[in-house]
């Protein structure tokens, strides 16, 4: 969650404030805070504090005291706001901010030309902000493209986490890749989906951020501390949250590609939302273009793609889905190589040794790229229920349904959130019920780890030029 950047690019203003006036409105009319406007031209709208919000080409309109704004999208029917350069008092208002625009196009020109050449639907209609109207307070994630920075919004003082993505030497492919999880954000809305809310470059800046709503937590981080031990009524509030975002995302065409515990991000109030969106991509029923298989991280990723499947749907996703889910009540990974960049191979034989390998059948009609390769020569028996012969039985049924071979055994999100896990005692906890944690990232347990190792080897250095010194004064 944060920005994108070049490697040589530095972070520049946004030169699009010169005009900038707030104007306070209410249902009917618009107060001038700034001096009036007299003269006619193109003014971009973007209204603030409203569920339609966004940011539309309006045109002026003299009258006799008052100046309409009138939607150029929306002339034909009339559309407009009457502006009353008089107060109107104790009338409810909503704040507005106009820019002053020329010309329409005038939107598109703020922002960078190597993006609006590449990509330029992905931003369409949007205005970017300035970078001078965020402080960066700390670093809080680290991705292979990406780094995550907690910010606080100089204008709303609000805190932010702001995402910094990294260009492969700024080439149009690099871009194009980058919007589409840009168009995918903008796409989706829902509560337990994390939401786009701005993106911070300028005409002349490399640097590309994307602004979300800060949050405290990742569930990896929480995983990682030791003193945390989830009731299976919290187990069952996570996992509710993570199947409705999920549930959301397909609906909307859309698959994640890389649902692992990093990625899953729980605020204060216990709210749980499905955050970077970098591998995820459209897809349709009656897809004809065959999708890549390297995607999401391999302790999570699903049979079909570490046999090379280039046709799948979300049953991917409920895959690692079901993960997760087995990892809340052991409270460590189930399917983890000696490294996350182990190989296929060994990751193969772990999904093999736990669920079972498929049945010939399954051999016959996929035709994997790989099949031949992973094909064990003895079956391999299925020990789902012996490996977690402890969990509740409503929960042990869904990780088996969820951690199904064959894709289509898996069920979708909406059938999951119907399943018996839910429906009975204990039910899932209400989110702003859940207990209060120190903020837990992956990183700040991967930093505590290190910590951690550093303290160990420091010691035993020290023990070491001890006993040197010891030996040396008695010889």
């Amino acid at each position: 969650m944060g920005s994108i950047c070049s490697k040589r690019a530095a972070e520049e203003d946004v030169n699009i404030n010169k005009n900038e006036r707030q104007i306070e409105v209410d249902k009917s009319s618009v107060q001038l805070v700034a001096p009036t406007i007299f003269i006619k031209e193109g003014i971009l709208v973007d209204v603030l504090g409203r569920k339609d919000a966004g940011n539309v080409i309006v045109s002026l309109e003299e009258g006799d005291k008052k100046t309409k704004l009138v939607d150029e999208k929306k002339k034909g029917r009339h559309e407009s706001v009457a502006m009353d350069s008089e107060s109107i008092d104790d009338q409810p208002r909503m704040m507005i901010r106009m820019i002053s625009m020329r010309r329409p196009s005038a939107a598109r020109e703020a922002w960078p030309q190597w993006l609006t050449a590449a990509a330029g639907e992905a931003v369409e209609g949007w205005l970017p902000r300035r970078a001078d109207s965020f402080e960066k307070l700390d670093k809080i994630g680290q991705g292979t493209y990406s780094t995550v920075f907690k910010a606080r919004d100089l204008e709303t003082g609000k805190i932010v986490a702001m995402k910094k993505v990294r260009f492969v030497n700024m080439d149009p492919e690099s871009v194009r890749f980058m919007a589409r999880e840009i168009v995918i954000l903008r796409r989706l809305d829902h509560l337990n989906v994390m939401k786009l809310e701005g993106i911070v470059t300028s005409r002349m800046s490399g640097s590309l951020y994307l602004v979300f709503e800060y949050m405290e937590h990742d569930l990896a981080g929480l995983a990682a501390n030791p003193s945390i031990k989830y009731t299976e009524a919290q187990i069952k509030c996570y996992m509710q949250q993570l199947l409705r975002g999920l549930e959301h995302c397909h609906k909307h065409g859309v698959l994640h590609r890389d649902i692992k515990g990093s990625n899953l991000l729980i605020n204060n109030d216990g709210v749980l939302k499905i955050a970077d969106f970098g591998l995820a991509t459209s897809y349709q029923l009656d897809q004809s273009l065959p999708l890549t298989s390297r995607v999401v991280t391999l302790w999570y990723r699903a049979p079909e793609l570490l046999l090379g499947a280039t046709e799948y749907g979300p049953a991917i996703d409920m895959w690692s889905a079901g993960c997760i889910l087995a990892e809340l009540f052991t409270g460590k990974h189930i399917m983890p190589g000696r490294t996350e960049v182990s190989s296929f191979v060994e990751q193969m034989h772990k999904i093999f040794k736990l669920c079972g390998s498929p049945s010939e059948a399954y051999w016959t009609k996929t035709k994997f790229p790989h099949a031949t390769s992973f094909k064990p020569q003895q079956p391999y028996i299925r020990r789902i229920a012996e490996t977690f012969k402890n969990f509740p039985p409503s929960a042990l049924t869904l990780v088996d349904k969820l951690l199904s071979m064959e894709p289509q055994d898996r069920g979708s999100a909406t059938s999951a959130l119907r399943s018996e896990f839910f429906r009975i005692e204990p039910l899932p906890s209400d989110p702003s019920s859940l207990p209060k944690y120190p903020p837990s990232k992956e990183l700040d347990a991967k930093m505590r780890d290190e910590e951690a190792r550093r303290y160990v080897t420091s010691n035993i250095n020290h023990n070491i030029l001890s006993e040197n010194l010891i030996l040396h004064n008695f010889h």
